[in-house]
């Protein structure tokens, strides 16, 4: 169960339409579970760990098949990942690997509670980073430093990773990135896009750079969103442990410049920028597809909408999908305005 409070919405008022919406709610919650998700995604068969089905691999993935890994040729297997809720994803692979997991760590947000006993885990600040994303980063880089060749990791990156995992270059203080980011994020509404191109050339761990960190061991990238494979290796600017072919240092002064930023954030970040050192590059699609890793998606296209929807007309309900994955780009606002959208939606 996803919803915990069904006696308390379903006692008063239309009784059998508020049992009725709650199946239909339950049962798209449960779909979108990553918990669940994971325990399809991953087993073990025979000293065999079996990773990915049809729905997981990326479309366009030049491997169609299913990860499969004699666990006899592994010495060691880590977890390590960042974002709001990430505990769930973690969690479940906890529970499937069981004695086969040596460790890992990972950050979740400030203000949930820690779930995990063998995955070591940091709560740290969200939207603007903390110390503890310092102190969580640190630790996913002493075990990710140690790996070798016959050991496997895991990383997981989900909404608010690129706060969580936070770990300034050299010459710039948590302080002129906590500035930085406010004064666009919080002041200037910057959209995601907009900001990966400041805070990628800020930081050791994004864009890729982590994942640095786990050559020569084998990586499986688990990711929480539909993108077909071509987009997670060219396109993406924020899921951190896949390379960066978007983002630039030139990029980066650029955005500055476009939102009235560059004269008001700290000196250090703009003489960074313009410094623009190559070694703090981030991680660009040739160095990355040279390396052994794997990407598995736990999201599909509409898989939380199609379960509702199935639920309803189980209820006998006549239903229309209002809204699919390509609208994404249209809810793109604030939260407010998307409230409104809804609304008139309904």
């Amino acid at each position: 169960m996803r919803i915990l409070n069904k006696k308390q919405i379903t006692s008063h008022g239309n009784i059998d339409g508020r049992n009725d919406l709650y199946e239909i709610l339950e049962a798209g919650l449960i779909e979108a579970d990553p918990y669940n998700k994971i325990k399809k995604l991953i087993k073990i068969k025979n000293n065999f760990l079996i990773i990915g089905n049809k729905e997981s691999i990326p479309k366009g993935d030049p491997n169609t098949e299913p990860e499969s890994i004699n666990l006899t040729k592994i010495n060691r297997i880590f977890v390590v990942g960042a974002g709001k809720g990430i505990q769930k994803i973690a969690k479940a692979i906890e529970d499937v690997l069981g004695d086969y997991l040596t460790g890992g760590h990972v950050i979740d947000k400030k203000g949930n509670k820690i779930e995990l006993e063998k995955i070591g885990v940091t709560l740290g600040g969200h939207p603007v980073p903390d110390n503890d994303c310092i102190k969580g980063c640190q630790k996913i880089l002493k075990i990710l430093d140690s790996c070798q060749e016959d050991d496997l990791v895991f990383t997981m990156a989900g909404n608010g990773v690129s706060s969580l995992l936070s770990l300034p270059v050299e010459g710039v203080t948590l302080e002129d990135v906590r500035d930085t980011i406010y004064k666009l994020q919080i002041e200037r509404g910057v959209p995601t896009f907009d900001l990966c191109h400041v805070r990628n050339h800020l930081d050791l761990m994004k864009g890729g750079k982590v994942t640095k960190h786990i050559w020569p061991a084998k990586a499986i990238h688990l990711i929480a969103y539909d993108y077909d494979y071509e987009h997670l290796i060219y396109n993406n600017p924020w899921l951190h442990f896949l390379p960066d072919n978007m983002t630039t240092f030139e990029g980066a002064v650029h955005i500055l410049k476009k939102w009235n930023a560059w004269d008001n954030i700290p000196s250090s970040v703009r003489n960074f920028l313009i410094k623009a050192d190559l070694n703090q590059e981030v991680l660009k699609p040739d160095e990355f597809l040279k390396h052994h890793f794997r990407i598995f998606r736990l999201a599909g296209n509409n898989e939380m909408m199609k379960a509702a929807k199935i639920k309803s007309e189980e209820l006998g309900y006549k239903t229309y999908m209002l809204t699919k994955w390509p609208m994404k780009s249209m809810l793109q606002a604030e939260a407010k305005l998307k409230c409104y959208l809804l609304l008139l939606i309904i």
